[in-house]
């Protein structure tokens, strides 16, 4: 996220900062003018040279009516389906997920670290109807979701600390103790669950999947409701879903020791 821009840049840097401010602002939902000015410091008049500039690129597209507003435009589409198009893992971890997602007929995640954040980069909906918050692009705190948590595993305690603490509102010793307990039993096993802690009657099973030197690059997990992820599923999961990261991690060059 573009929090701010460095104002000793160049003229043209500035501009192409505060355009990508912009963008940020819109995808975080300021819509108005004065909201997206607001949000990037800017005054009305920049702001709207800023954002006519967007619009004719189709960067930015103009709500009608009487509300008005801005949107995110059609040409970010395109360059998203793009990025994740020439993305290596995500190329090669496709027919994987595929398969995953049919055999098990849930909805099946990639995901990779965005700092103390999961980024959501691929989701396959599964066939059983139901509809659940995550998206692609969507980004969620490590700690509270099943695909962080394995993207976590290889980290040493006091990170798991920064990032248990990341995004939750109170500091609970008894409950950090038992999410340290918890994650040092996922980092001996090799995977990850997510029992309700990111979206409420949502349960998952997730692996991480290393490169060739064997680093965590990124997780996959199955998810869905909790009438079809009893406990007995999640452990009768497991073995897939890790067979599965095993194998995205072999198409990276990782071998198993």
């Amino acid at each position: 996220m573009l929090e701010h821009h460095d104002k000793s840049a160049p003229a043209g840097a500035q501009a192409l900062f505060r355009g990508l401010a912009v963008l940020d602002a819109v995808a975080r939902g300021a819509s108005s003018l004065a909201d997206i000015g607001a949000a990037i410091g800017c005054t009305r008049s920049t702001t709207h040279r800023l954002i006519a500039a967007l619009v004719q690129a189709d960067y930015l597209r103009a709500l009608g009516g009487s509300s008005g507003g801005y949107q995110l435009g059609p040409r970010l589409i395109e360059l998203g389906y793009q990025a994740r198009a020439q993305m290596p893992l995500a190329k090669r971890a496709q027919p994987h997920l595929e398969q995953l997602a049919r055999h098990t007929q849930d909805t099946v995640h990639l995901g990779v670290r965005d700092g103390a954040e999961v980024l959501y980069i691929d989701k396959l909906p599964g066939s059983r109807g139901l509809e659940m918050r995550s998206r692609i692009g969507l980004r969620m705190p490590l700690a509270l979701t099943g695909i962080g948590k394995s993207l976590m595993l290889d980290l040493p305690q006091s990170e798991w600390l920064a990032l248990y603490r990341h995004g939750r509102q109170q500091d609970d010793p008894k409950a950090w103790a038992s999410f340290r307990e918890q994650m040092s039993d996922y980092a001996r096993g090799g995977f990850s669950f997510d029992l309700e802690e990111n979206e409420l009657g949502i349960r998952c099973v997730a692996a991480p999947i290393r490169e060739a030197g064997g680093q965590i690059v990124a997780a996959l997990s199955v998810a869905s409701a909790v009438p079809y992820m009893p406990d007995v599923r999640l452990q009768a999961l497991l073995p897939e879903v890790v067979a599965c990261a095993n194998a995205i991690s072999a198409e990276l060059g990782w071998r198993a020791s």
